[in-house]
């Protein structure tokens, strides 16, 4: 179901285009973080600009799949395109948005409070301003652009969960068999506090990606059930 935006397509082209470009000119940046082991991918902020890039890919595919589908009466088309539109709707409820407004939230909370705990001065003669709200700042506005103009089926309560812990658990696995290789932690916080204290923050950020997990199912209910409730003078 698409809301009344003219050309929800037309906006999944433009943000597709524009995570294209910040992806482009992040991995055209020669910082030496990029040349130790893991590369881009220890940083959870690429890894999050990766899932939008391919959530808003295969959006642009639903729509194209969908155009091309309509009126043909072909059954089998039919099919492929619910499953995609299936993979779409899981996509967004399971990694690209819990993912995404957790990249946003986390990063701007440690930044406010001390940014050389998670994004130190020095990268501003790597990164420009520009790039750091494209991987930083946009990421929530696009994301909340598409759960506005259409309705995403999500998985059951049980199943999403337990798919975004998964993910979880394994991104913070990643980080600790980083550490054990290279003796480094991939962000400079960790360095910082106890092991204790890193326990207790690997516990919360998960449990932070269940609660969005919970407000993305939430939200997208409260948007589409709103609309679908009648105005109350239609109501006798």
């Amino acid at each position: 179901m698409e809301s009344g935006c003219p050309a929800p397509g037309v906006l999944r082209v433009a943000i597709l285009l524009s995570y294209c470009s910040i992806l482009c000119n992040y991995k055209a940046i020669e910082m030496p973080s990029h040349q130790t082991y893991g590369g881009s991918w220890k940083f959870l902020t690429f890894i999050d600009l990766v899932i939008q890039a391919v959530f808003f890919g295969i959006c642009v595919l639903t729509d194209l799949s969908s155009l091309l589908t309509r009126g043909s009466g072909n059954q089998e088309q039919e099919r492929q395109l619910k499953k995609l539109i299936s993979l779409r709707d899981w996509m967004l409820a399971v990694l690209a948005f819990p993912v995404g407004v957790f990249v946003v939230a986390v990063f701007w909370i440690i930044y406010a409070y001390d940014r050389e705990m998670i994004y130190p001065k020095l990268l501003d003669n790597f990164i420009p301003g520009w790039l750091n709200h494209g991987m930083h700042t946009t990421v929530l506005p696009f994301i909340l652009i598409e759960m506005r103009t259409s309705h995403h089926a999500y998985p059951s309560r049980s199943s999403g969960l337990a798919a975004i812990c998964t993910f979880s658990v394994g991104y913070i696995l990643w980080v600790c068999w980083i550490h054990h290789v290279t003796g480094m932690w991939v962000y400079p916080f960790l360095e910082h506090i106890g092991p204790g204290a890193r326990i207790v923050f690997f516990g919360s950020t998960t449990i932070l990606m269940n609660f969005l997990y919970l407000l993305g199912e939430v939200l997208n209910s409260y948007i589409w059930d709103t609309q679908r409730k009648p105005p109350s003078w239609q109501v006798t």
